[in-house]
Formats: structure tokens, C-alpha cells, sequence
């Protein structure tokens, strides 16, 4: 009757039991390893289940006592029990989720490379877990081998199988277990079952020891038959072998212990002495580690991770690197390991363990880590959200913009290529632009204002109508007027490749004026570039001309929005292979290797970068392969100019500038290109785009964690842009494009050493007009008139800025004062009011 309401223990349990497993055979063990999982969260687990009708009292015994000795085990590389239960039927055992290391080994043998590097860190393991039972709770396992062993998700493997656990000394130690599954006998050592009568003597790890050599034979060549099988040493690599035969020697005595094993195999040219194993050695102690030395070992981690097991690289070295990241003192060297290994997590995964990191990374004002990230932008700009990105990333990513370290402008440059397509209106149409419009007037550095010109013929798909016809009719227009040739190249290029977005009457009144004034560059590329750009766009014209209804057709596609898709842009494309970090090669270390230029009697040859065929056909028409360099040593990558030497391009033009029959380039004055920028200054370029508000909020200045290379030794290569005198008084009769710009009246203000003096200075105007600018002017072409965006095309005009202007207006109201007290004495001295005293 009572039996009627009993309610089935199995009922509450809070785990559900799945299928068998294979690869713990019976013969073995007297567990059956099952698939489990929680039932309040799905957590996987597994399940050992001893089945009580099967088996005699000896094995339910042996059981019982394997639960209760494992509850009390806590190390990392012991099988970590969950939990329990004990039915009428079955005993229960839960435990983290585990595979049998014999399935391990057969799932992974095709790759030998990951094997090895698995089996040495697994054994370092396993030996790691019996030092701690033999030396720390003093239990002798007696029964290691290859049943004994399994490996959880990450591939680390643990010690279990403690069926026949018992001390090493005290009560019980003369009495082992005895071992019910005959097939369990082989790995016995012979001391066991010694003949003579005399027993030998042993120590309490030889048993143990012995075990550990049966499961390297095991892990390397099977299953093992015999005892006597463990003569043949099979396919056990060759810098183990000597540690084996310590292992299976006949006498005890000399077997070592589990820390002189681990000594030994970690000698020069032993087993265990890898990257693999010393990663993880590292990985472990990092937190007493010094942080030179943690960045020693990140910097070395990213070139050995590709050769490490993935899934050990997933699951283990990740989460390492992550608390390292939020806990520890890793600093920026950390970044480039991460996101390497965060590629091999899935979009929840990622969305989970590293966004948040990045995000949080954003907001850090240390100028190294702001680097790191930039440069590893491209590994996890597809996973970031675009509430995220116009929220969190974008407000501090511009602030790279006003840095005084080039390469971090560069950077940011590059990297919001990669955003623009998750970038709100406002932000990709107004905030950025205004940014991008300093940065190509302004910027001190050549290729900076280059780059700047190559992202904005990328992204124009991207803004909407209004913006575009402005940035590819004023922008690539300026870009053909800076001093750096390659910056020219950069316009013309672009303005080609963005074809398909001018309408006919700004391909006539725009692109075609502003594009034959490069056509006579001092930079044959430039002119060769400009040639065939001409082209493109008379053959659209023409085409225009002789078909009214393609012409409707163009202008509507040039004035529709974007239909860009949502795949981030690359810096390849109509740009061949890309800008590269073009700064970095300004800013290199003395160490880096010299340039290789072509040889003095070679031409150098280029194939003229060829826009998608796809896109319009009408680019298509510009593949021509001719020389872009004459007379010079430049040495092109086969994309026109992107993967040159720039210090050679540089010193042509700066060689081109200290030419007496050259002019200065028009009137490009250094002095306004200033790295300290103020909201005035930016909205001066932008000031007919409109937008929001704008905030200087610069990174502050520190060499101790990116050094600006600008200033580097007299024996650098590289020379950059900054160095050179763009305002040298020289003549201006062959310049071809010196009348686009005119010099206007500036303020500055002279600091001096006494006593703050603020005088008023302005800028010697340019002493003649080139004969072809005033030829044009006659004809009725003013470059004013069609050029009337934010962009402009006057050379950045000189202003005060707002700070400046707010110091010279209370320098004058202190004048002021000090002259008006001085009256007043004077007055009060001449009128005699002063008076005087009395006297007794």
C-alpha cells in the first residue's frame, strides 16, 4: 500500500538524461556515460549512471564510495562533479560536460599537428592532477589509464575513473580495492604480482606512475593487449621516449614523480617543451605577472594562436584573455590576440564576450589602446550595431580627429569607412563631413589629407543627394589643388569613380573646368590621371548629347538617394589595393629597411586603377597600362600610387618647391594647417552645410604611449610633410594652378618674453596671377562661381580663431584701462586735489 504513494525519486531530479555515449565501454568501467542537461537552463552536462540490477553489492559498494569521494575533489584537472542521485535502480552521478579522451582522439586524428600540441598540454594535465592526490590529499589513485581519462569542451582533459581511490598511508593504505573487471588487470604494475614472494619496495606513486606510462602508450598507438605490449615503443614520439621507459621501468624505486616527470619533459627539446604548453603555463600565473612581461607575451601570442587547437583557443584562451582584459593590468598588447580569436565565436557569442569590451574601449583616452583598436577596427566592425555605433562609438571615435599624433588621424580616417554605412543621418551627413572638410584643407600631413579624399570617394553612396553633390563637386575639386601629388591623384580618381553621381551640367561647369587645370601638373601621374578622367566624362557628355533620354536618365540617378548596400566599404576597390597606412611609413623606426627604389634605368610602370565594370560601364574605358613615373626612382605597386614610397614622393616635391623656377605651390601657408582646432575653425570649412553642434574634446598629448614620429634622427628615410617651408617666396610665372587660390589678410599673435604684446600681422598677397588663371577669368570661368559649397576652393582662410579672438579683445579692454587710470593721475596730479598733511 505504501508503495502506491511513493513517489518516484527520478521525478525531482533537475536533470534530464539523454543518449549513451559511446567510448566508455563496458569491460572498463562500471559507469555509462549519457548526454545531460539542466532543466531550469539547458546547460549541458553529463551523466555517469551505474545501473544496480546489473552489477553485484562489490560494484554498487565501489560506486557509492566513488560518489562520495569525488564530492570532496575540487581541482582543475579532476573531474568536476554536479551532482547526485540514488535510486532503487540506478545511481546518478552529474558531472561538467566531458567526452571520453579514446572518442577525443579518434574525432581528431586526422590533424597530427593539433594532436601533439593537445597530448602534451593533456598529459602536463593529468600529471598536474596526481601530484595533487598523491602529495596534497594523499590518495593513491590506482587506476590510470586510457577509461580513466575524458576531455571537456575546450579539449582539456581530466582524471576520473577514482572507482579504486585509497590512501596512500594510515588505515586502508595495505589494502587496495580490488578491481572487478578483469580487463582492468593489464595496467596493473608487476610489483603487484610478484611471484617471488618478497615484495618489493615501492613508493606511493609508483603505482600511479606506472598507469601514467600505460596511457601514453595508449594515447599513442591504441588500445593496449598485454602488459607486455609496453616493450614496444610504437609511435611514441621520440622526445618522450626517454621519459616513458622511466615510466614502465621494472623497478619501482627509479620511476619518477609526478613533478620530476613534468621537469624532465619540459627540457630543451622535450615533449612538453612548446608554445602551446608554455601559453598556457603563462595563462595561468599571469595575475602575479609583470606587466612588461605580459606585454612581451601578448605581442608574441597573435603569430602562434593559428596553430593551437580551436576549440582549446575558443573556450579556454578566450575567457583568459576577456578577464585578463577587464581585471587585469595587460594593457593595450591584450587587443590584437582578442579580437583574433573573438573570429571564432559566433554572432550571439561575439555579441555577448566582445562587444562589450569595445565599447568600453571606445571611451578609454589612453592614446595606445586608441590605436590598438583603430588598427584592429576591420576584426569586429560587422558585429557592432548601429545604435551602437552612433551612440557609444562614434561620439569618442571623432575625438581622434583633433589628435596630435598623426597615425591616430589616420586611423579614425580609415576607420570610419568601415561605419559609414551604420551611421545615423546626422552623423555620416553632418557631423562627420564637417571633420572630413578640416581634415583636407587643413591637416598638416600629405597623406592624411589623401586618405581623407580616398574615404569620401568610397563612402559618397552612403550620404544622401544634398551632401553628395556638394562633397563631389567642391571636395574632389580642392583635393586636385592640394601641395602633395598624391593627394591630386587621390581627387582626380575619385571624382572619376563617383562619375555616375554628377549630373551633365556639373560634369560641363564643374568636373571638366576643375579637371583641365591639372592636365599641365608639374606630376606627370597627375597628368596622366587627369587625361584619362577627361575622357570618362566627355564620353558621358557626348553620350548625354546624342540621346536626350539618357541623359534624363543620368541626371535622375545622380540626384536619387543611395542605394548602397549595408556591406561596410574596403579600402580596396576603385583604388586597386588600397591605401595603405600611408603615415606609418612616415613615422617608421630607425630600424626599418630602407625603401627599394627601381633601377636608375628602368621605367616604372602602373596600371591605372580600373573602377567595377559593374557600376558603370563607363569607367570601364579607362584601363590603360603607361609609365606614371619619368626620371625618377619611385617605386609603384601596380595601383597607381597607393603602395609607393611617399618619403620619395615627398622629397620630388619638396626638391620641386626649392626650385627657383617653380612657384610655392599656391600660397599653401604651413602656419595655418595647426593641429589645436576650435569649433570656429571647423564650421569656417563647413560653414554652408549646416549641421549640429561640435566639441573639442582632443586626446591630451602623451609620448609615453604612442610616440610621434615626426621628429625622427637625420638618418630616417622618411620626411615628413609638416618639415617643409610651403610658404617659401618663389616665383609663381609656371604655376598652373597658383590663381585658384588667393591669399587673404590674417591675424596672428606674437608672444613676448617681457611683457604679452598682441600685433596685428597679414599675409603678404601673392605678387602676380599666372597668365592661363587670367586668360580663363577673360573667357567668363570663375572658379567662384561654381564652387560655392562648405568645401570652397580658397586655400583655408587665415582667421582668428574664437579663443584668440576673446584674448585680443581683453588685451585691448586692459590697455584701456591702464591709459584711463593714468589720466585720471594725471588730472588729479595737475589739479593739486591730492593734498596734503597738517602739521602740528
Amino acid at each position: 500500500m505504501w508503495s502506491f504513494f511513493s513517489r518516484d525519486p527520478a521525478k525531482g531530479f533537475p536533470y534530464e538524461v539523454g543518449e549513451k555515449i559511446i567510448g566508455l565501454e563496458s569491460d572498463q568501467s562500471i559507469w555509462s556515460l549519457h548526454e545531460g542537461k539542466q532543466k531550469s537552463n539547458g546547460q549541458p552536462v553529463s551523466v555517469f549512471m551505474f545501473d544496480v540490477t546489473s552489477h553485484n553489492e562489490t560494484d554498487r559498494q565501489t560506486a557509492q564510495a566513488s560518489v562520495k569521494r569525488l564530492k570532496t575533489l575540487r581541482h582543475p584537472n579532476v573531474l568536476t562533479f554536479l551532482d547526485s542521485l540514488e535510486t532503487d535502480k540506478c545511481i546518478y552521478m552529474v558531472t561538467e560536460r566531458v567526452l571520453p579522451l579514446s572518442r577525443h582522439l579518434k574525432e581528431n586524428e586526422s590533424n597530427p599537428k593539433m594532436i601533439e600540441l593537445g597530448v602534451a598540454w593533456g598529459l602536463h594535465q593529468i600529471v598536474k592532477g596526481l601530484s595533487f592526490l598523491l602529495n596534497t590529499v594523499n590518495l593513491i589513485h590506482n587506476n590510470v589509464c586510457m577509461s580513466s581519462m575524458f576531455v571537456d569542451a575546450a579539449g582539456e582533459w581530466k582524471l576520473g575513473g577514482i572507482d579504486y581511490m585509497y590512501p596512500a598511508s594510515g588505515e586502508g593504505s595495505n589494502i587496495p580495492p580490488i578491481k572487478t573487471l578483469p580487463a582492468l588487470e593489464r595496467y596493473d604494475p608487476p610489483e603487484k604480482t610478484n611471484s617471488s614472494g618478497r615484495p618489493k619496495k615501492t613508493t606511493k606513486w609508483s603505482a600511479d606512475m606506472w598507469g601514467l606510462g600505460c596511457l601514453i602508450w595508449e594515447t599513442f598507438n591504441g588500445s593496449l593487449p598485454r602488459t607486455s605490449s609496453l616493450k614496444v615503443i610504437g609511435k611514441i614520439p621520440k622526445s618522450l621516449v626517454r621519459s616513458y621507459c622511466e615510466l614502465v621501468s621494472a623497478n619501482p624505486i627509479t620511476r619518477p614523480s609526478p613533478d620530476k616527470f613534468l621537469d624532465n619533459c619540459k627540457l630543451h627539446d622535450s615533449f612538453m617543451n612548446n608554445h602551446f604548453v608554455q601559453t598556457n603555463l603563462f595563462l595561468e600565473e599571469i595575475q602575479i605577472k609583470e606587466p612588461h612581461e605580459q606585454t612581451t607575451f601578448f605581442n608574441d601570442l597573435t603569430n602562434h594562436l593559428d596553430n593551437f587547437p580551436r576549440d582549446y583557443s575558443k573556450h579556454k584562451i578566450l575567457p583568459q584573455l576577456l578577464n585578463v582584459f577587464q581585471f587585469g593590468n595587460g594593457g593595450p598588447a591584450v587587443l590584437p590576440p582578442l579580437f583574433k580569436l573573438g573570429k571564432l565565436l559566433d554572432a550571439a557569442e561575439y555579441q555577448a564576450q566582445i562587444v562589450p569590451c569595445v565599447v568600453k574601449l571606445f571611451s578609454s583616452t589612453d592614446r595606445a589602446t586608441r590605436i590598438h583598436l583603430l588598427r584592429q577596427l576591420p576584426l569586429f566592425a560587422e558585429h557592432l550595431q548601429p545604435v551602437v555605433v552612433n551612440s557609444q562609438v562614434f561620439p569618442n571615435m571623432i575625438t581622434g580627429f583633433m589628435d596630435t599624433n598623426p597615425a591616430i588621424r589616420e586611423q579614425s580616417v580609415k576607420g570610419m569607412l568601415l561605419l559609414a554605412p551604420k551611421l545615423s543621418d546626422n552623423n555620416l551627413n553632418n557631423e562627420l563631413m564637417k571633420h572630413f572638410a578640416r581634415l583636407q584643407s587643413r591637416d598638416d600631413q600629405g597623406p592624411i589629407r589623401t586618405n581623407t579624399t580616398v574615404c569620401l570617394g568610397k563612402m559618397v553612396a552612403y550620404l544622401n543627394p544634398a551632401t553628395r553633390h556638394k562633397v563631389i563637386s567642391s571636395a574632389f575639386a580642392r583635393a586636385m589643388k592640394d601641395p602633395f601629388p598624391a593627394a591630386r591623384v587621390a581627387g582626380i580618381l575619385a571624382m572619376c569613380n563617383t562619375i555616375q553621381y554628377f549630373n551633365t551640367a556639373d560634369c560641363a561647369t564643374k568636373a571638366l573646368p576643375a579637371l583641365c587645370g591639372t592636365t599641365v601638373d608639374p606630376d606627370k601621374q597627375v597628368r596622366d590621371n587627369a587625361f584619362k578622367t577627361i575622357k570618362v566624362f566627355i564620353e558621358k557628355l557626348e553620350k548625354a548629347s546624342n540621346n536626350p533620354e539618357e541623359a534624363a536618365k543620368m541626371n535622375e540617378t545622380a540626384a536619387s538617394a543611395s542605394t548602397a548596400s549595408n556591406t561596410p566599404a574596403s579600402w580596396t576597390g576603385w583604388m586597386s589595393t588600397g591605401v595603405t597606412s600611408i603615415t606609418s611609413k612616415l613615422y617608421t623606426s630607425k630600424s626599418a629597411p630602407a625603401p627599394t627604389n627601381a633601377g636608375k634605368d628602368e621605367k616604372v610602370t602602373s596600371t591605372v586603377p580600373t573602377p567595377s565594370a559593374n557600376s558603370d560601364p563607363i569607367k570601364a574605358k579607362q584601363e590603360h597600362t603607361e609609365p606614371l613615373v619619368e626620371d625618377n626612382n619611385q617605386q609603384n605597386n601596380g595601383d597607381g600610387w597607393e603602395d609607393q614610397e611617399w618619403n620619395s614622393v615627398e622629397k620630388d616635391f619638396a626638391e620641386k618647391v626649392e626650385d627657383k623656377d617653380e612657384d610655392n605651390c599656391d600660397g599653401w601657408d604651413s602656419s595655418s594647417w595647426n593641429n589645436t582646432t576650435t569649433k570656429e575653425d571647423i564650421e569656417d570649412v563647413y560653414n554652408d552645410w549646416g549641421g549640429g553642434g561640435w566639441e573639442d574634446s582632443s586626446f591630451q598629448d602623451d609620448d609615453s604611449q604612442v610616440e610621434d614620429k615626426t621628429t625622427s634622427s637625420k638618418d630616417s628615410a622618411f620626411t615628413p610633410t609638416s618639415s617643409y617651408n610651403w610658404s617659401k617666396d618663389v616665383k609663381t610665372t609656371e604655376d598652373n594652378f597658383f590663381g585658384a587660390f588667393t591669399a587673404k589678410p590674417k591675424k596672428a599673435i606674437v608672444q613676448n618674453n617681457t611683457k604679452a604684446r598682441l600685433t596685428k600681422t597679414s599675409m603678404t598677397k601673392p605678387s602676380a596671377v599666372t597668365k592661363p588663371i587670367a586668360k580663363e577669368k577673360e573667357d567668363g570661368w570663375d572658379q567662384d562661381e561654381w564652387d560655392t559649397s562648405g568645401w570652397g576652393d580658397d586655400s583655408t582662410q587665415e582667421v582668428l580663431s574664437k579663443a584668440d579672438k576673446l584674448k585680443l579683445e581683453r588685451e585691448e579692454k586692459r590697455k584701456l584701462r591702464q591709459k584711463q587710470l593714468q589720466e585720471k593721475r594725471a588730472a588729479k596730479s595737475a589739479s593739486g586735489k591730492l593734498g596734503a598733511r597738517k602739521c602740528d
